[in-house]
């Protein structure tokens, strides 16, 4: 199981009060854990990433280890911790402004 940490408007519209857990096939990506997030809580469609593209939207990060992986690909495994369900798969809405 994988877990998944939302930010609070997102958990506010999933109707969760904390992080999720999710069973994601292996290979696991970020893609994946999208994938079933969506598939779990349809009304998360098209606020993370873009309905039609698929590209994670531009105030959206995602981490891992406390690492920002939002650059690397959709495809590419997640870090060992996550997978082992070790550490959350964490999206976070990114600030902006001056």
């Amino acid at each position: 199981m994988i877990s998944v940490t939302l930010p609070t408007h997102l958990r506010t519209l999933a109707r969760v009060s904390g992080p999720v857990e999710l069973d994601v096939a292996e290979p696991i990506t970020q893609r994946k854990i999208l994938d079933a997030l969506e598939a779990a809580y349809p009304m998360l469609r098209g606020t993370i990433r873009d309905s039609a593209t698929k590209q994670r939207r531009p105030f959206v990060r995602f981490y891992a280890n406390g690492e920002d992986i939002s650059h690397e690909s959709p495809d590419a495994p997640v870090p060992e911790e996550v997978t082992a369900g070790k550490q959350p798969f964490r999206i976070i809405g990114a600030m902006a402004g001056g």
